[in-house]
């Protein structure tokens, strides 16, 4: 379904602090107690406020690449890509399989040095069945939320469109998969990720963050002030508002 939907479930390629490549119980990449891989370290760190360093690097890899002058612009992408990823590890085996992997925080590994798609590797073997309640509880609840707070730690940026980024890679997510049902004749896969997206959707943290048959998100995410910068195809606006940014010629 392409790079959104990976998700690695052995360690990448890393300096292993054991020096032995396998977690206590003697499987490679099983578990929660699976070391640290590289630069990879479990979410629940960042979530609890103990190291923001690797997001700190991730805003500003996603800065350089862009070339933001505005580090909020570079937040709101970085912060769009990571959702979206969380979004679609889920959501594509919960339509596919009626089930999905249950990416606890501290079995979740993430590497923020990297670009994107964002690397995630899970350690954990747990599943949880399809339902926006347990959806609801692995995403929303135990990533999006502290997920949300680290990034207002990291600098200003609205909250309204942070939760307008979930609802917009909630929805990219969604088409993403409708298309790939279609095309794979599985209707049943496309009907139930529509069902679970509806359900997702009527939360108070995620109503009205899109809207029509489209999911055209009601915020815009910051992209088009970027130098080479335009509209997404979700965005609220109908063409790019003037920044302020542009070059002006210079005074007579």
């Amino acid at each position: 379904m392409g790079g959104f939907f990976v998700l690695r479930t052995a360690p990448p390629p890393g300096p292993d602090p054991t020096g032995t490549g396998t977690t206590e119980t003697g499987t490679t990449g099983a578990g929660a107690d699976a070391p640290h891989r590289g630069g990879h370290r479990p979410l629940a760190e960042l979530y609890a406020g103990r190291d923001d360093s690797p997001l700190t690097a991730r805003v500003d890899r996603v800065a350089a690449g862009l070339g933001a002058r505005e580090r909020r612009v570079a937040a709101s992408a970085a912060h769009l890509g990571l959702a979206a990823r969380l979004w679609s590890t889920t959501l594509g085996p919960a339509a596919l399989h009626g089930r999905f992997p249950d990416l606890t925080p501290a079995t979740l590994h993430w590497d923020g040095t990297l670009g994107a798609p964002d690397d995630l590797w899970w350690s954990g073997t747990a599943t949880r069945p399809a339902t926006v309640d347990a959806l609801r509880a692995a995403v929303h609840e135990a990533h999006l939320v502290p997920l949300h707070a680290a990034f207002v730690r990291d600098g200003r940026i609205s909250p309204r469109l942070l939760w307008g980024n979930v609802g917009s890679a909630l929805a990219g997510a969604l088409r993403e998969l409708v298309r790939w049902a279609r095309a794979h004749h599985r209707p049943e896969a496309a009907a139930r990720a529509v069902t679970l997206v509806q359900g997702l959707l009527d939360h108070p943290d995620l109503a009205g963050t899109v809207r029509g048959p489209a999911l055209r998100r009601t915020t815009c995410c910051l992209y088009y002030r970027c130098p080479a910068g335009g509209l997404c195809g979700d965005c609220v606006f109908d063409h790019p508002p003037r920044t302020g940014l542009e070059r002006r010629p210079p005074a007579p």
